[in-house]
C-alpha cells in the first residue's frame, strides 16, 4: 500500500511520451484528432468531455479519498450543484441544519419546487429517523460544519441511511483527505471545494465529487459534468495537482498551528468558547477522535463583547487577512455572521479562522496584541 507522501507524487504522473518530460505538459488544446476509422483511441475527443490534465487530476483525487472514480469541477458549488441536479424531481433531501450557506442557498432557490429539503440537526437520532420519507432519497452531511466544527458521526448517518436505500454525500472540505475518508466510513460520495486545502494557495477556484461505487448514479453525475460543462480549465487542473503534491506536508503545519492556537485562546479572558475538535472542550471530542485521522486547520471562536468587540479584534490583526475562503498557506479570519446574511444561524460574535503556516509564535503574539487592545 503506497504511503499517502508518495500517492500524491505519483498517482496521475507520468512521463511524457513525446518528449520524456517528467512533469507532463499543460494541454490547452479543446478539440482532438481522430483517428482514420474515426475512433478516438488516445480516450480525447473534446475538451468538456475529457482532457489529459483533468485525468491526472481526477485520478489522484480518487485515490486520495480511496474511490474508484473522481469527477472534477469549475468550483465546489458546482460539484455541489451536480449532485443535486442527478436527483429526479421531487426527491427528498435531509442536510444538517448549518450547512455551507453557499448549497443551502442554492437548494431553497434553484432548487425550491423542484426538490425538498429539510435541514436538521443530524445528531438527533430520533429527528434524523422522524425525518424521512418514501421519498427521501440523499442525506447530506458535512463535518466538520462550516462555521460551528460541529459533527456527525458518518458511519451511523450511513448505517441507518443504507436501511432506508439512501445515498449519502459528506463535504470533506473542512477535514481534507487526509484528516476524515468518508468513503471508509460508509458515505457513498465525497464532495470537495477544491479551492481550498486541496489548492492550498488561495489562487484558484474548483470542485469535486468522489465516489465509492461506479454505479448508474455515478454514471449520471459523469454525464452532467460533460454535458452542462462546468468543468476546470486544463491550467486550473494541473496547478491543483501541482498542488496536491505538497498536501501531506501543508496540512500537517496547518493541523499544528490550529491545535496551539486553539489551545492558546480557550485560556484567553476575552474569548467566551473555542470551537476546535482537537480540544478536549468540544463536545465532539470523542468522536473527532474516533472518526477524523487528524482534527484540520480550521477554528471559530466567539469573542467577549459581541459583535463590536469582534470586529475591533479583527482590524487590530496584521497577519490574518480579513478574508472569506480557507485552506491557504496564509492565515485568513472573519466574523462568519456578516458574511451569512440575516437568516445566519452563527453568533454575531464568533470568528472563523483558517489557520496559516507562518510561524506558531507570530500568529499567537498577533492575536494576542489583537485581543488585548480590543
Amino acid at each position: 500500500m503506497m504511503k499517502v507522501e508518495t500517492l500524491v507524487i505519483h498517482a496521475g504522473s507520468h512521463v511524457d511520451e513525446s518528449t520524456s518530460a517528467v512533469v507532463a505538459p499543460i494541454v490547452l488544446s479543446t478539440t482532438f484528432e481522430r483517428d482514420h476509422d474515426g475512433n478516438y483511441s488516445k480516450g480525447y475527443s473534446y475538451s468538456r468531455a475529457g482532457n489529459p490534465n483533468r485525468q491526472a487530476l481526477e485520478t489522484v483525487l480518487a485515490r486520495l479519498e480511496g474511490g474508484v472514480q473522481a469527477a472534477a469541477f469549475a468550483s465546489g458549488n458546482a460539484a455541489g450543484m451536480t449532485v443535486f441536479q442527478s436527483l429526479k424531481p421531487g426527491t427528498h433531501i435531509i442536510a444538517p441544519d448549518d450547512m455551507y450557506h453557499g448549497l443551502r442557498n442554492q437548494l431553497k432557490t434553484l432548487f425550491a419546487g423542484i426538490l425538498e429539503f429539510d435541514f436538521i440537526d443530524l445528531n438527533n437520532d430520533e429527528l434524523l429517523l422522524a425525518t424521512i420519507k418514501p421519498n427521501t432519497g440523499l442525506i447530506w452531511i458535512e463535518t466538520p460544519s462550516n462555521p460551528l466544527l460541529k459533527l456527525t458521526d458518518i458511519a451511523k448517518v450511513a448505517a441507518l441511511a443504507r436501511k432506508h436505500d439512501i445515498k449519502v454525500v459528506c463535504d470533506n472540505t473542512f477535514a481534507s483527505p487526509l484528516g476524515q475518508q468518508p468513503l471508509s466510513l460508509g458515505a457513498d460520495v465525497v464532495m470537495h471545494s477544491t479551492t481550498k486545502y486541496l489548492g492550498g494557495h488561495s489562487d484558484l477556484t474548483g470542485g469535486a465529487l468522489i465516489t465509492a461505487q461506479d454505479d448508474e448514479w455515478w454514471k449520471k453525475i459523469l454525464n452532467i459534468q460533460q454535458m452542462g460543462g462546468a468543468i476546470p480549465a486544463p491550467t486550473d487542473c494541473y496547478w491543483l495537482a501541482r498542488s496536491i503534491k505538497t498536501l501531506p506536508y501543508r496540512m500537517r503545519g496547518h493541523v499544528h498551528n490550529a491545535q496551539l492556537l486553539a489551545e492558546y485562546l480557550e485560556q484567553h479572558t476575552q474569548v467566551e468558547q473555542v470551537l476546535y475538535p482537537g480540544l478536549a472542550s468540544h463536545p465532539q471530542h470523542e468522536l473527532a477522535k474516533q472518526q477524523m485521522l487528524s482534527f484540520g486547520g480550521m477554528l471559530s471562536f466567539m469573542v467577549a463583547g459581541g459583535k463590536d468587540a469582534a470586529e475591533r479584534v479583527i482590524n487590530k490583526l496584521q497577519l490574518f487577512a480579513r478574508a472569506t475562503s480557507l485552506g491557504g498557506v496564509e492565515s485568513l479570519i472573519e466574523r462568519r455572521a456578516a458574511i451569512e446574511g440575516p437568516d445566519t444561524k452563527t453568533p454575531q460574535n464568533l470568528l472563523r479562522v483558517s489557520v496559516g503556516l507562518e510561524h506558531i509564535d507570530d500568529l499567537i503574539a498577533d492575536m494576542q496584541n489583537a485581543l488585548n487592545k480590543a
